[in-house]
């Protein structure tokens, strides 16, 4: 039974390896080529292995991305879920300044791949609807925090909680792009300023 077990693990660790190594294949491959322009054909290459094996573990190139998404994603949810308990309207910005920081830099520091990324929103219903999916989890994250400023009596309760969130998050996935294209002459220290400060004195009370 215990070499059984032995030989499935080993098995497991083969299958992890090998789509470890499709995945960096294929971030090799996008980066270089591009979304459009990237095939399978280029990854399983990139990865020394077969058609089969690709297949095995993937769908196709959308399903590769997908998943360089997620893992950047991951990097940008990580600092949304910062926890979001300020006292003061101070605070809250202090807080909300420091994440729109991360944010920025995370697009700065990612800027090759989410380039990929944007061409292939543009190009695969699949990848669309998960960035739209993305963008909901955001904007549920922002609602959290908003509601929780609006019951300690910290922001002001005739706005709704959603409407704030989806127009904050529009108003910083505009700059993330304008960052990863290079759009701006801006540091981001200025952004995240100038942004911050235009929403807390938007919803914030003094």
């Amino acid at each position: 039974m215990k070499h059984q077990i032995n030989i499935e693990d080993g098995r497991h660790l083969r299958s992890m390896k090998t789509r470890n190594k499709i995945i960096n294949a294929a971030h090799h491959v996008f980066l270089k080529e591009g979304f459009q322009n990237t095939t399978i054909k280029q990854i399983i290459e990139q990865a020394k292995t077969g058609y089969g094996t690709a297949y095995g573990h993937f769908k196709g190139k959308d399903d590769l991305l997908i998943i360089l998404m997620e893992d950047v994603m991951n990097q940008f949810f990580e600092i949304a879920h910062t926890p979001f308990f300020p006292a003061t309207r101070e605070e809250a910005k202090q807080i909300i300044q420091g994440q729109v920081l991360e944010f920025l830099k995370i697009a700065e520091n990612e800027r090759e791949i989410m380039k990929v990324f944007s061409e292939a929103i543009g190009l695969s219903q699949t990848i669309n609807q998960k960035w739209e999916e993305i963008r909901q989890r955001f904007i549920q994250s922002i609602t959290k925090d908003i509601t929780y400023s609006q019951v300690k009596r910290l922001a002001r309760t005739d706005l709704k909680a959603e409407v704030v969130a989806r127009s904050w998050f529009f108003s910083n996935e505009m700059y993330q792009w304008e960052i990863v294209f290079k759009k701006n002459d801006y540091t981001l220290e200025e952004i995240a300023h100038t942004l911050t400060t235009m929403y807390v004195d938007a919803i914030y009370l003094d």
